[in-house]
């Protein structure tokens, strides 16, 4: 099933898909010599959300949770994008210590660490799982929901070097966010980790992120003839905030009305009659944690407790001090009358596939990674590295392709952010 657009074949979105399958070559060329400037992320993974009259990234995580979400016909790509990645890296390694989340109980994740350790595998690595969880003393097979198991070992340090019992890894490679901090384990070892620590969200933040995409945005939007909105949507940071203490309440409240007000601007420009909303979220962390959707700035100054104590804190009993305010992107893409949201997958500068969160209890202005959703795999007629300009925009090559391009501008910003704050 190919999901598709619910709002009229016309408008400012067929007009930007237009502009992006004229430029096709340009917009190769360009991304060509921007890999040559920037170090890529080994992976990366970008929520997109598709209104119809505009397209863009909310969030990019460097730390990918659903490799077993993809569409099994698209792991040739992953497993060639993941050998050139290494080659660039490290050509010699051969062997590798993949280090995921702690959380055990959540079995779907696992099966995501176990598409990962497939991956690396078919491509030429020596794999083995290892985990920082203290309680795991000993290997640990866990039986997994699809019918195959997975071996987590306790992770050892020896001098800076890390691995498990009889195994000396060339590179460690992180599949956890760090929400928690940067265990002392990990800190100073001489092999290559990636994604480097400072990618973690102990260090990381997404208004950093959205700054560097901001000037992705823009000289990409020049090279095509495009407005630089119709890709990125409004942000702004409030610090110092405490939601328990009603702390930086009047802050939130004032970047609210600011982009509510320069977001129904553009609406007038475009003749758009949806009603602008905002995102209110942690600027670090994940997991849809601490995020809440507002449409005026009142609602900031008038939070429940329950409210508070949601957004307070978030994964890892992370505490929310600094907070993104972002233009909410309302979503018009829709499977089985339920809204959804592309999530494209890429390792190193490649696209190698996606999937759609669904949430049939959700509406198209609010957040989709919730309790409650579901993944349908992006099902590719054709692979979305090949478009045709001459087809209509709205055709799957097409609008994925489209996809591509704008997670991989996003995925250019997380590279110049992570050589910002190395």
């Amino acid at each position: 099933m190919v999901p598709h657009l619910t709002t009229a074949l016309s408008g400012a979105l067929l007009e930007l898909e237009r502009r992006i399958l004229d430029a096709m070559p340009s917009i190769e060329h360009w991304f060509r010599n921007s890999w040559q400037e920037h170090s890529t992320p080994l992976y990366a993974s970008v929520d997109l959300r598709n209104s119809g009259f505009k397209l863009a990234p909310v969030d990019t995580n460097l730390f990918p949770g659903g490799f077993n979400n993809l569409n099994p016909e698209f792991m040739p790509l992953c497993i060639q994008a993941m050998m050139s990645a290494i080659e660039k890296i490290c050509p010699d390694a051969r062997g590798a210590l993949l280090i995921p989340e702690n959380h055990t109980r959540n079995l779907f994740y696992l099966q995501n660490v176990a598409a990962l350790a497939y991956i690396l595998k078919q491509s030429g690595m020596n794999v083995r799982i290892g985990t920082l969880i203290p309680e795991i003393e000993q290997p640990t097979e866990i039986a997994l929901p699809n019918g195959q198991s997975l071996l987590l070992e306790p992770v050892k340090r020896i001098g800076n070097r890390l691995g498990l019992d009889g195994f000396d890894p060339c590179i460690v490679l992180l599949n956890n966010d760090l929400s928690a901090g940067i265990p002392e384990i990990l800190k100073g070892i001489e092999q290559a980790v990636l994604p480097p620590l400072h990618a973690g969200w102990s260090t990381r933040r997404k208004s950093n992120h959205f700054a560097a995409y901001s000037e992705v945005a823009r000289e990409f939007s020049e090279l095509i003839g495009i407005d630089p909105w119709l890709i990125d949507p409004y942000f702004e940071t409030c610090v110092k905030v405490d939601f328990k203490e009603k702390i930086g309440e009047e802050c939130l409240a004032a970047h609210v009305s600011a982009i509510l007000e320069k977001t129904r601007e553009k609406y007038r420009e475009y003749g758009i009659r949806e009603e602008p909303f905002v995102i209110v979220k942690a600027d670090a962390g994940t997991y849809g944690m601490g995020v809440m959707s507002v449409r005026s700035p009142d609602e900031m100054r008038g939070l429940n407790r329950k409210e508070r104590n949601k957004m307070a804190v978030v994964k890892e009993g992370m505490q929310v001090s600094h907070v993104l305010i972002q233009e909410g992107v309302h979503t018009f893409e829709s499977i089985n009358e339920a809204v959804a949201e592309p999530v494209i997958y890429m390792i190193d500068h490649f696209v190698v596939g996606g999937f759609y969160r669904v949430h049939t209890g959700r509406g198209k202005d609010e957040n989709l990674n919730a309790p409650g959703m579901h993944f349908v795999p992006l099902a590719f007629e054709t692979a979305c590295s090949l478009p045709d300009s001459k087809a209509n925009p709205d055709t799957v090559p097409n609008r994925f392709y489209a996809y591509g391009v704008v997670a991989r501008l996003a995925l250019l910003a997380a590279s110049i952010e992570l050589e910002r704050t190395a």
